[in-house]
């Protein structure tokens, strides 16, 4: 028997979140590493569910509220090898690829400011990530002003010139 269940994750303020899975206990400190050599000034938190062994939530981070706030909804989601990162001062943007290529990671579900829930699959074993939502559906179609208030966004960023 499967039982699915949404659960919401709280995205602290001003913050993003990075959803994914991996594979080993050393996930934490490459993570750790490669987002503190990703971007100068970015604050972070992240937790990794253990899967075997002790079975614990792993957590390191640069910012100790971050770090709180990913061990709890780590803890919320309960699924083995599931990692959470929330970060600020920085875009995922600026660290997806470098996250990718982390020997342990498996793959990413979310990277969001948005309000997210994890899918959750439960089962007699434990648990497992199906996929996640990502803030809410579309309302219509793009606009010419939506087009140019997006451009606009982008230069704003710094990601265009």
């Amino acid at each position: 028997m499967v039982e699915l269940k949404a659960v919401g994750i709280e995205v602290p303020k001003d913050a993003n979140v990075i959803i994914g899975q991996s594979h080993f206990i050393k996930t934490v400190e490459d993570i750790y590493e490669t987002l503190a050599e990703g971007g100068a000034g970015i604050k972070f938190g992240l937790a990794f569910c253990e899967a075997s062994g002790k079975r614990l939530v792993r957590s390191d981070g640069n910012d100790a509220d971050l770090q709180k706030c990913a061990e709890r909804e780590a803890l919320k989601v309960a699924a083995g090898h599931t990692f959470i990162i929330f970060m600020r001062d920085g875009f995922p943007v600026n660290v997806l690829n470098r996250i990718k290529g982390v020997s342990e990671v498996v793959g990413l579900f979310a990277a969001t400011a948005n309000p997210v829930q994890v899918i959750v699959a439960e089962t007699g074993m434990g648990r497992g990530v199906l996929g996640v939502v990502d803030g809410e559906g579309p309302l219509g179609l793009e606009t010419e002003e939506d087009k140019k208030d997006r451009k606009e966004l982008l230069r704003k960023f710094g990601y265009k010139r």
